[in-house]
């Protein structure tokens, strides 16, 4: 599956590291899971309304939450995909994912431009384990190619992002906790610089100069993730998340308004049936 969308504002947000945290690198000590899960997922996540924005997006939600672990498709909190091919050493997996649409209304630095979409990205993602210490925590790095897709009275292409990520996790000897830290940095194409950054002519004003945005670096950003499994069925997951922009490629556009930003959220997920029949990873 692919990670939470380049502008986060939900579950996706919150629940994704969760979902992918040790896959590649999962230690012997952790028992099968189950094929498949249902059950509901809720939690409240704070970021900025885009990466340099100087208004935030706050959200509490409540879904459905069903996963399948199946050999080939994969279905989880941060979206669904399919798993081409995995080693001890290497996985290839290829998803979906999405975030939520913000209003420019609510956004003083877009007040009269057009709303942005929902945003989905869909691509592959490399994962390579670099190193496992021990039978409970391992580095790996992940390369993932999105194309992204904006949903708002169709669908339209927004452009391609590139956000090679350096991550690290370890569980708790009993599986009870799980940590990831991680550092990473995303790269955008022309076309998702303009759809973030671009002031066209007709949207300037005394204040909002025209400005035509460019392809390069959008951010880099270092992240902690825990989840704690309370009981069999209910666990608890948390992150924070710090960002930079002031480095990234149009940091001269009228609407990058911050070089620096913070997402947070905290999540709980109650899992009511599951399957007999254990997942074969």
């Amino acid at each position: 599956m692919n990670r939470h969308p380049l502008r986060c504002a939900g579950l996706a947000c919150l629940f994704a590291t969760s979902a992918h945290a040790a896959t590649l690198d999962a230690p012997a000590a952790v028992p099968a899971q189950p094929l498949w899960e249902l059950g509901l997922a809720g939690g409240v996540v704070s970021a900025p309304s885009y990466p340099g924005a100087d208004d935030r997006e706050t959200r509490a939600l409540g879904l459905p939450l069903l996963i399948y672990r199946g050999k080939i498709f994969r279905a989880d909190q941060s979206g669904i995909g399919a798993r081409l091919f995995r080693t001890d050493a290497a996985e290839l997996d290829v998803g979906l994912a999405a975030s939520l649409p913000a209003r420019s209304d609510d956004v003083e630095a877009r007040a009269g431009m057009p709303d942005p979409g929902a945003l989905a990205e869909f691509g592959p993602r490399l994962k390579l384990r670099l190193a496992r210490f021990d039978g409970y925590s391992g580095l790996r790095a992940e390369l993932p190619l999105r194309a992204v897709m904006e949903v708002r009275s169709g669908v339209r292409h927004q452009g391609y992002t590139f956000e090679p990520r350096l991550a690290y996790d370890r569980r708790s000897m009993d599986g009870k906790w799980l940590f990831e830290t991680n550092l990473s940095a995303v790269v955008g194409d022309g076309k998702i610089n303009r759809y973030f950054y671009e002031v066209r002519p007709e949207y300037a004003t005394a204040t909002r100069p025209a400005y035509q945005a460019k392809s390069g670096l959008v951010l880099v950003r270092a992240g902690l993730f825990v989840a704690r499994a309370i009981n069999r069925d209910l666990r608890a997951y948390g992150f924070v998340r710090a960002e930079n922009y002031g480095a990234g490629a149009n940091d001269n556009s009228p609407l990058h308004l911050r070089d620096n930003g913070v997402s947070a959220g905290f999540g709980l997920s109650w899992t009511f049936k599951r399957s007999a029949a254990l997942a074969s990873e």
